[in-house]
């Protein structure tokens, strides 16, 4: 009830906080994540040279995850879920509330934050803990990703045809509810206000999410189709390269067992 009463009656600034983090940090982040990831195409290097890159910033790499985007997506999850507990449609500052639309949009922010949650712990394992890792993490098949052998272990993670379609399930939902959340944020923040301008910018938002969509199928396609052998192969060298150059320091956490 605390809770109801304190949304209502901060409910103007929440509801913008939330479509704007919806936007940045965590649109772009997603944006980033994908276009890294779509570096695979090029080769298993290149997408291994990317991935050494975001582990350069070592022991400040959680940091940046939770402050850019761990805890926005938390905060985004939370106050959607708040927002579609409340009922509160306002048919009146939005008329399309209504249409299909709305709906999908909900349903996808639903559908994006379960596979959000899935897939930190099938690829990164949530904590790092030793028991946790033991009893949990490893039984049920988490942390599959290994940033120092980063295509090959990308690879086996998602060899499974079952895994493959719900990251398709998953990654589709979140496209689709950030390009129409984009749309929904203009409204709410007022860029867009004649039903001209609205259906404008519905189309180039509807433009954007089918660009990021077919640059999101780009990378299933890409992890789909690496040769795990090959890329591990080519991940080894680059390891032992880098380790004798001194670029980076020996981890054996961050790579898949031999």
């Amino acid at each position: 009830m605390a809770a109801t009463s304190f949304f209502a009656r901060h409910e103007f600034f929440i509801r913008r906080l939330h479509s704007i983090t919806g936007v940045v940090p965590v649109g772009v982040y997603m944006l980033v994540h994908l276009a890294v990831n779509a570096s695979l195409l090029s080769a298993p290097s290149t997408f291994q040279k990317n991935v050494y890159r975001i582990h350069s910033l070592e022991s400040l790499l959680p940091i940046v995850e939770w402050i850019f985007v761990l805890l926005p997506i938390l905060f985004h999850a939370i106050i959607g879920v708040v927002i579609i507990r409340s009922g509160q449609a306002n048919t009146t500052t939005y008329p399309y509330a209504a249409n299909v639309r709305y709906a999908l949009q909900r349903a996808s922010g639903i559908i994006a934050f379960a596979f959000i949650i899935w897939h930190v712990f099938h690829m990164h394992g949530w904590f790092h803990f030793v028991a946790w890792n033991e009893n949990v993490v490893e039984p049920l098949y988490g942390a599959q990703f290994k940033p120092f052998n980063a295509a090959s272990t990308l690879g086996i993670a998602m060899s499974s045809a079952v895994v493959l379609g719900l990251y398709t399930i998953g990654v589709m939902a979140s496209v689709y509810h950030l390009a129409n959340g984009l749309w929904t944020m203009g409204i709410t923040w007022g860029l867009w206000t004649s039903q001209a301008a609205q259906r404008r910018a519905l189309r180039v938002c509807a433009g954007f999410g089918v660009a990021v969509a077919l640059l999101a199928a780009g990378v299933l396609y890409g992890v789909a189709t690496v040769d795990i052998q090959t890329a591990k192969k080519t991940e080894d060298r680059m390891y032992e390269s880098m380790v004798d150059s001194r670029e980076i320091r020996p981890n054996p956490a961050k790579r898949s067992a031999e």
